[in-house]
């Protein structure tokens, strides 16, 4: 009688622990976030990306928009429970003050905050320009955050992107119907409740 092959299974980690792993085997201080199944450790932001993500928040807040931040991180989750995506997006604005729930919710997972607390969400681009205007749009779109702010300091254009569309299970081919672009300089339109954003601090950026 012959044997058949003997089939090991696979071994699976959580995305939540292969960053600290990340963090721990670093030298410099890193803050790594993991998008469609891969790590992404992101350039230390530049001082005109860093200005230019303060303004915008501190617009957010003169509109009387007190749930608008900055520096807090976000885990998507697939159906099945298992991390689809762990993000720390440049700014946001949440739905709502932290639940009990809500904060109970890092604790267990080391860390990061529900995704669907984000009602308004906004990247700057950096030198990875592409993960902003793909993978992280994907992964936003596919969570079912309502506005997706894009500052492309490639294309010197800024986006406001509504309408997140999950088209089947695949959360990579998730996207945004609507698109909305301007010039950086000019104002950029957003969805109510939400006042237009001053685009001119990145003017200087490069």
């Amino acid at each position: 009688m012959s044997a058949g092959p003997l089939v090991e299974p696979m071994m699976t980690q959580d995305p939540v622990d292969l960053l600290i792993a990340f963090e721990k085997a670093s030298v410099a201080p890193i803050r790594p976030e993991y998008v469609e199944g891969t790590v992404i450790v992101p350039p230390q932001p530049d001082y005109d990306h860093s200005k230019g993500a303060v303004k915008l928040t501190l617009q957010l807040h003169m509109a009387g928009l007190d749930l608008a931040g900055m520096g807090m991180g976000f885990r998507a989750a697939h159906q099945d429970g298992s991390t689809m995506a762990l993000v720390i997006p440049d700014f946001y604005i949440l739905r709502r003050e932290p639940t009990e729930l809500d904060r109970s919710y890092p604790r267990v997972h080391k860390g990061w905050y529900p995704i669907g607390m984000i009602a308004l969400v906004g990247e700057v681009t950096s030198s990875n320009h592409a993960i902003d205007t793909g993978a992280k749009l994907a992964t936003y779109a596919a969570a079912g955050i309502p506005v997706y702010v894009l500052i492309n300091r490639e294309t010197r254009t800024a986006h406001c992107c509504t309408g997140p569309t999950l088209p089947g299970d695949n959360p990579v081919e998730a996207y945004y119907t609507n698109d909305t672009k301007v010039d950086l300089g000019d104002p950029l339109p957003l969805p109510a409740p939400y006042p237009a954003l001053d685009t001119s601090p990145f003017l200087v950026a490069g």
